[in-house]
């Protein structure tokens, strides 16, 4: 593959486009449709004309979780917990934000989100890379919905809101477990997923925890040095065999979003069989990248120098998806979780 680079997928965006706030109806959102030789503005319910009867849409059904705490160390001092996966019951690995990096046996407690009374405690029982191991006084779950917060992605400027607890979550989320949402999934409504349904489109779900990693930056310029963060995703056994029964007939695969798409990419083989399981991913896509599985995405807009940007890049080729957000860009889409969707369908061999 030929050497890539972190500056070749730059691109311009003004702050003023990154939505700050969703939409009040989830389906209104604007829609781009991108091949290699369309560039088509549409709204976000247009996405049924562009799915077709025997079409498999996979998206993923992971649950966010109030995955960010605060609160303060033993000693007084401040700190801030984002937690990047739930390990077992009562353990789970973290980010810590505090003035000094706190030490196996240190004890922290985060207090409630509205400001009622009471804490939870929870002891640093070693580290794990650049992350925390830590173990809670009582379930982590039911200590994150009672003190923790949505965990909003850095470009977004307002702290979390009550709307933000059902609108930055999918209509199907189901299993908690990730700290961001898997955001192409929050433009779809439960009239819009009968409508594609009764179409002839056979919608099932998989599951990928988002990690925290998915808003590290990429930093290396080589980008054959970028080491990509780990995400844990299951693979149905039903699902599998509708996967490979759709490739074996010739029906297209559709991911709703990157999340649902390097679950699909990860559980394939090489001769592009699916298998069923739970396991991690840590699957880098650029350019060059030949996909198995996927053909087409439904997705938002990345970050400029993003994986992602890298992933939608290797669908259409770089060029091209440069030259869509630059039209995004000149139409005032609005980018980022909150934002706007492409439709992308993928070309043969993108360069």
């Amino acid at each position: 593959m030929q050497e890539q680079h972190l500056s070749d997928f730059d691109f311009e965006l003004p702050p003023e486009l990154i939505a700050q706030y969703p939409l009040a109806d989830r389906s209104a959102s604007r829609l781009l449709h991108i091949t290699r030789d369309v560039l088509e503005d549409k709204t976000f319910r247009d996405v049924e004309t562009f799915l077709r009867p025997g079409d498999l849409l996979i998206a993923n059904n992971t649950r966010v979780i109030k995955a960010r705490l605060l609160g303060r160390k033993e000693t007084g001092g401040a700190v801030e917990a984002l937690i990047e996966r739930v390990t077992g019951e009562d353990t789970a690995i973290s980010m810590i934000r505090a003035s000094k990096s706190p030490k196996p046996g240190t004890k922290l407690y985060f207090a409630h989100q509205d400001g009622t009374e009471g804490e939870i405690e929870v002891e640093v029982t070693g580290r794990e890379g650049e992350f925390f191991a830590l173990r809670f006084s009582e379930p982590v779950l039911t200590a994150l919905e009672e003190f923790g917060r949505v965990p909003l992605p850095p470009y977004i400027a307002h702290a979390p809101e009550k709307s933000d607890e059902s609108r930055y979550q999918t209509v199907y989320a189901a299993h908690p477990g990730a700290v961001a949402a898997p955001t192409a999934g929050l433009h779809f409504t439960e009239d819009l997923l009968a409508r594609i349904r009764a179409k002839g489109v056979d919608v099932e779900y998989v599951t990928l925890h988002v990690g925290a990693g998915t808003f590290q930056p990429v930093r290396v310029e080589n980008l054959s040095e970028h080491h990509m963060h780990s995400e844990w995703f299951h693979m149905p056994e039903d699902v599998a065999a509708k996967i490979n029964a759709a490739k074996a007939e010739g029906r297209r695969v559709v991911a709703v979003g990157t999340t649902s798409l390097r679950t699909l990419e990860s559980a394939a083989d090489r001769v592009g069989h699916v298998e069923a399981g739970s396991r991690d991913t840590r699957l880098f896509i650029m350019p060059g990248y030949e996909f198995r599985i996927v053909d087409a995405l439904i997705t938002n807009f990345h970050l400029p120098k993003s994986t992602l940007v890298m992933l939608v890049s290797a669908l259409v080729g770089r060029e091209r998806i440069l030259e869509a957000y630059a039209h995004a860009v000149r139409e005032k889409y609005r980018f980022f979780s909150y934002g706007d969707a492409c439709f992308i369908e993928r070309a043969p061999a993108a360069r």
